[in-house]
């Protein structure tokens, strides 16, 4: 019988308490301030003019934390410098990785791009870098995203809507033509595990054809089980140890072979935006992220090694300084993990790296350009917890893909934090804030106490399984879905303060015409010129992988050399592993 593993939290609790503590604030200081505070807090909570001392602030994707009307040293009264808070670039990372921060390296603004066919995407993605992008984002169609080919009757209707229909490696050669790959970082927002040891093998295969070798190329993909197997609306799932499974083979393959790529960006974007608060969004990437390194050290590599290039990306909301405060604790909680679960070594292993995109959800159509307003002021938030990369939403995007002049404008709401506010000039100009320091230490806790959670239902794969995350999910969508009606949720011209002008007063992006037709067109002339003897036997032998303990990217790679397409990859998994019913759908 395997031995039972020890919890994380466990671990984590048990090393804390072997630690020194040197607290910040002498017991004389805490004394004084005590006394004033309760005169303080008794004047405003007794007598007729009564208020509540501490309330929960309702606000879309918010914990509902609850928060004092004031803070002081003794919200964090234990508090040790070195040991919670440290310098930046130094342990325990709570003030970022790099001790210069901004000033050193300015966040990569990788504002997303993809619509239409690969032609239309590739002038989109021209246009934002000569206007000063510093990142290349790819985001792909539904049928893209589900692994189904443009002429599948399931694509009809969807083929270049919301995001670049790619059917080939042929496409994504023509998605990156003049794009220089080599210089630049690439996201590719692959979203599944099976999504990824598809689109990233085609990726390779055009960037072969230009001559580049994979050790040149630099970006990340998704190659997330979460999205795959709960955020997925998708008809066809594999089972969820199979998927995680693929999730593994694309960390190995990549980290092996383009090793400047991040080979995982544990994704609570999309599980946030789909609906869960901060706190789980966090607790679930990281436990995630605790089983695939769990995974990678079974398959005999060294744990500092993998963890250099792992990354996580955020949704960042309308809570400002939980936003704050949530990327400093996650940042701290994901160091002590690597330090003293994992036992890692290397400073680059323990840094928590990652990408942030404001929130999608929070954008209403109603008086479309308050949006503007929203996404600048959670783009602050995330600069101010100290992200390496950012991505703006823009004001449209609750009707459509942003048209031209409004990713421009996202692109310029990066560029003026950058270099009209100083704010970059400051490592955590936040840090030591009373307010900013007990909430970074309340969430830390909140996010272990979540992961320890599902490391007592047996591990992230076992919570996805038993439909724990699933029921996380529909009981705060439900309540999120109560308190906006309530008007508990407030968005400004929406639900309150409420304009008589139903109109958007805003031209909204009209999609390319005839992308499905092209992009049926290119397919056939694809399976008509290809090798389709070769094409056979790559799909054989990557069904023959599916099925044994073999790294199936590999094989991938063949089937994208010899032009098979997106659907006829997803088919082999499906015939190797078979379908699965999320626990939604029992």
């Amino acid at each position: 019988m395997e031995k039972e593993k020890a919890r994380t939290k466990v671990i984590l609790d048990s090393r804390v308490k072997n630690e020194n503590p040197v607290p910040l604030y002498n017991s004389k200081a805490l004394q004084d301030i005590e006394s004033n505070y309760t005169a303080l807090k008794k004047k405003y909570t007794e007598g007729d003019k009564k208020q509540p001392w501490s309330v929960t602030p309702k606000t879309i994707l918010g914990s509902e934390i609850p928060r004092d009307m004031l803070y002081t040293p003794l919200n964090a009264p234990e508090s040790d410098y070195s040991f919670d808070i440290g310098m930046p670039g130094s342990e325990p990372f709570t003030r970022g990785i790099h001790p210069n921060m901004y000033r050193g390296k300015k966040f990569t603004m990788r504002q997303i791009n993809g619509y239409g066919g690969p032609e239309d995407t590739n002038l989109r993605i021209k246009y934002m870098l000569e206007h000063g992008g510093t990142g290349i984002s790819v985001i792909h169609d539904l049928p893209t995203t589900q692994m189904y080919d443009s002429d599948d009757p399931i694509s009809k209707g969807q083929v270049g809507m919301s995001g670049v229909a790619i059917d080939s490696a042929d496409d994504m050669e023509i998605l990156f033509k003049d794009v220089p790959i080599d210089k630049i970082t690439v996201s590719l927002v692959t979203h599944y595990p099976s999504n990824t040891a598809i689109l990233f093998p085609m990726y390779l295969a055009a960037a072969e054809r230009r001559g580049l070798k994979p050790e040149t190329l630099r970006g990340s993909v998704q190659n997330d089980i979460t999205l795959e197997e709960v955020v997925r609306s998708g008809p066809e799932y594999i089972p969820p140890k199979d998927c995680f499974r693929i999730q593994c083979d694309n960390i190995e393959y990549i980290k092996n072979n383009v090793p400047y790529f991040n080979f995982n960006t544990l994704n609570g974007y999309n599980l946030h935006e789909f609906g869960t608060s901060g706190v789980t969004e966090m607790a679930v990437a990281v436990s995630n992220a605790i089983e695939s390194l769990d995974e990678m050290i079974k398959r005999g590599y060294e744990v500092d090694w993998i963890a250099e290039r792992l990354a996580f990306f955020w949704s960042i909301s309308s809570d400002f300084f939980e936003e704050v405060a949530r990327i400093r604790a996650v940042r701290r909680l994901w160091y002590r993990i690597m330090k003293y679960r994992f036992g890692a070594k290397s400073p680059r292993a323990m840094w928590m790296r990652c990408h942030v995109q404001t929130s999608g959800i929070s954008l209403v159509r109603e008086e479309p350009l308050n949006n503007l307003i929203r996404a600048a002021i959670q783009s602050l938030s995330a600069v101010f917890g100290g992200v390496q990369s950012l991505h703006v939403d823009s004001y449209d995007e609750a009707y459509s893909v942003p048209t031209e002049e409004a990713a421009l404008l996202s692109l310029r709401t990066q560029q003026i934090i950058q270099e009209e506010t100083a704010v970059t000039e400051v490592v955590d100009p936040l840090g030591g804030s009373f307010y900013v320091e007990a909430l970074t230490n309340d969430i830390e806790k909140r996010i272990l106490d979540e992961v320890d959670e599902i490391e007592k239902i047996g591990g992230y794969v076992a919570s996805i399984e038993k439909g724990w995350i699933h029921n996380k999910i529909a009981n705060y969508f439900y309540r999120e879905k109560e308190l906006i009606d309530k008007g508990e949720i407030k968005f400004v011209g929406s639900n309150v303060y409420k304009s008589e002008d139903k109109k958007p007063s805003i031209e909204v992006f009209r999609y390319p015409e005839g992308v499905q037709e092209r992009q049926k067109a290119k397919l056939a002339k694809l399976r008509m010129n290809r090798d389709n003897e070769k094409v056979t036997e790559a799909l054989s032998a990557l069904e023959d992988a599916c099925r044994k303990n073999t790294n199936i990217i590999p094989f991938s790679l063949e089937c994208a050399r010899h032009g098979c397409s997106v659907g006829e990859i997803f088919k082999v998994f499906k015939k190797a592993f078979g379908l699965w019913k999320p626990p939604a759908l029992w």
